[in-house]
């Protein structure tokens, strides 16, 4: 697999990315494979120079001013993050080495970022929450609640920006004072989809939209799928709740597989669809299965730190019990009282000590007296015999 080398906060190498945002796709193969071991600079003046075997990508060029993207970006309070930037998130260069997935792979030239937070001090402790856009309510709640949670926990919560999982984990983490971050598969000047237009418009004043592409890009269906290999990088791991067997919020789990980022996955009605997918990652791709915010915590932690408490269920007055008294209480009617000597039959204890634990079992207001015997109090709790 091919990579650039290089980096450095000079001019014209910040405008040999910035031109090679624009003409080169996110995670493009034949460009990994055709510029293997270039420095950007060195890539971007082949292609100008229009050396043999760079055709594919001559039909941009015309349309290329680096300076221009650069005033683009800035009027929206926008700027162009690259390597050796003190923004720039070292994480995602696990992408040198990741491997492809869905003909994409590589390390961004650069990213464009909206927003007033740092990128990199951001996505240093953050969490990718993701999932179908056509989600159920279940689906919705679960995301709003869990990235509310985790970011009232510390961690920032990345996603996509679209309908359903995407929209409702932001909206959750906007509710609280968390941060959350928006990865786009267009420009970080574009709100897409239209419809979550103000949603977007907010998290680039409180949080930040992150592309790899230049302002003015639409959209496209290998764009988004670019997009998740950023999601899955600049995270410690990626939650997916509620997800299609075919779906993009795989192609995330499966890039933060290939990036060792933790996959974690919220169960859901085995009759729904959507949740068919997270039901396959924990069965097949040993995905941690998640409930609950601590657990999710847990699972993105270094090992053995912030455990998750263990589920333990109620403690009842019952548990408290010898086993005497449990075995007289038990022996106890319900409805029509008995006398002491038929409790004790059926307890199999003797007559006194059977007395005793009823006097016992009488103050703590679990059974009661009256003129035929001993029966037990409405309120009286039942030992769980299921």
């Amino acid at each position: 697999m091919g990579q650039l080398v290089g980096c450095g906060d000079g001019g014209d190498d910040r405008l040999a990315r910035v031109g090679l945002s624009r003409v080169v796709e996110p995670g493009d193969l034949n460009a990994l494979k055709a510029f293997d071991g270039m420095a950007a600079a060195e890539i971007w003046d082949v292609l100008r120079r229009k050396a043999r075997g760079t055709e594919r990508w001559w039909a941009r060029l015309a349309e290329v001013e680096p300076e221009r993207d650069l005033e683009r970006a800035a009027a929206i309070g926008g700027r162009f993050v690259i390597p050796g930037d003190d923004e720039w998130p070292d994480q995602i260069e696990v992408l040198a080495e990741a491997g492809q997935l869905g003909r994409r792979a590589g390390v961004p030239f650069g990213l464009w970022v909206r927003g007033p937070l740092n990128l990199r001090k951001t996505l240093r402790q953050s969490v990718a929450v993701v999932g179908s856009r056509a989600c159920s309510s279940y689906g919705e709640h679960v995301a709003a609640e869990l990235s509310s949670g985790v970011a009232d926990s510390g961690f920032a919560v990345v996603s996509g920006g679209a309908f359903g999982i995407d929209a409702a984990a932001h909206r959750g983490v906007l509710s609280t004072s968390g941060v959350t971050v928006a990865v786009l598969a267009c420009g970080v000047d574009q709100f897409y989809p239209r419809r979550n237009s103000a949603l977007l418009s907010l998290i680039a004043e409180r949080g930040l939209l992150v592309s790899e592409l230049p302002p003015g890009s639409a959209p496209t269906r290998l764009r988004f799928l670019a997009r998740n290999r950023l999601i899955a990088a600049a995270t410690l791991g990626v939650v997916v709740i509620e997800a299609a067997v075919r779906s993009g919020a795989l192609n995330s789990a499966g890039w933060a597989e290939q990036c060792g980022r933790a996959v974690l996955a919220v169960p859901g009605p085995v009759t729904s669809r959507m949740s068919e997918g997270t039901h396959l990652l924990v069965r097949e791709r040993g995905a941690v299965l998640v409930t609950n915010v601590a657990e999710v915590i847990e699972a993105i932690s270094p090992l053995g730190t912030r455990l998750a408490p263990r589920a333990v269920a109620p403690t009842t007055p019952y548990d408290q019990l010898d086993h005497d008294h449990r075995r007289t209480l038990d022996a106890v009617p319900v409805v029509q009282s008995a006398p002491v000597a038929r409790i004790a039959v059926t307890a199999g204890l003797d007559v006194q000590t059977t007395q005793e634990c009823l006097e016992f079992l009488a103050a703590l207001s679990m059974v009661e007296h009256d003129e035929t015997g001993w029966r037990l109090l409405p309120a009286s709790p039942a030992p769980d015999t299921t």
